[in-house]
């Protein structure tokens, strides 16, 4: 069981995030439609991770990811997950650079709120400290580097590897998913590694640094 702090102003979205979380075994310690209410809402009792959206009152910009900034700056180990309406890689930038990785990070899309299993995945991962970023994300921030000589170094295997890679998955479950070995994914990363002229770091340092290369070749980063 986690204890949920909820942040999302569409009213039918927050219900049905808390009637999924509860039915789940989830306690949800506050439901709140924008930022400055989730702040006071964690301040008066600390969740075990908190689920912000990206645009909330009362401008409809970035109140919630500022506001997941200000709550990770205060509380390095607060996991938190951010959910964005649209493939915005700037606020994802801006979530992983900005803010520590002592505790799990995690940036989806909304639409990944409808896959109920992947959904509730990530958010365990985040809750357990790993970094989680949405594949249609990465799948943007690898066609941008498209043009980046290095990924044109890698073979379309390594580029698979690099994508799931990019998704925080680790290598058993990158295993699992393009149906291929652990000691193959752990070959390959090592090559993509090598060609990337990265730290062969494991765990969120290794997610960070693959992003943080991608990152590189994203004009709107």
């Amino acid at each position: 069981m986690l204890r949920v702090a909820l942040a999302e102003d569409a009213v039918l979205l927050r219900a049905g995030l808390v009637e999924l979380l509860s039915r789940v075994g989830h306690e949800v310690t506050a439901a709140v439609g924008d930022a400055e209410e989730l702040a006071r809402a964690v301040a008066a009792d600390r969740p075990d991770v908190v689920i912000t959206d990206v645009r909330m009152p009362p401008g409809f910009r970035d109140e919630g990811l500022r506001a997941a900034l200000e709550l990770r700056r205060a509380d390095p180990s607060l996991p938190v997950l951010v959910l964005s309406q649209y493939v915005a890689t700037a606020y994802a930038t801006q979530l992983l650079s900005g803010s520590p990785a002592a505790g799990g990070l995690g940036y989806l899309l909304k639409d990944r709120v409808g896959e109920v299993t992947d959904f509730l995945d990530a958010l365990d991962r985040v809750a357990s400290g790993q970094t989680v970023i949405d594949p249609e994300v990465v799948r943007v921030l690898l066609q941008q580097g498209t043009a980046d000589k290095p990924l044109q170094r890698l073979t379309p295997r390594e580029r698979e590897v690099l994508a799931v890679m990019a998704e925080g998955l680790n290598n058993q479950a990158i295993a699992q998913r393009l149906t291929i070995t652990e000691a193959s994914v752990v070959k390959h990363a090592s090559s993509i590694f090598m060609k990337l002229e990265l730290d062969p770091a494991e765990g969120n340092r290794r997610v960070l640094a693959v992003l943080a290369h991608l990152r590189r070749q994203d004009p709107a980063a």
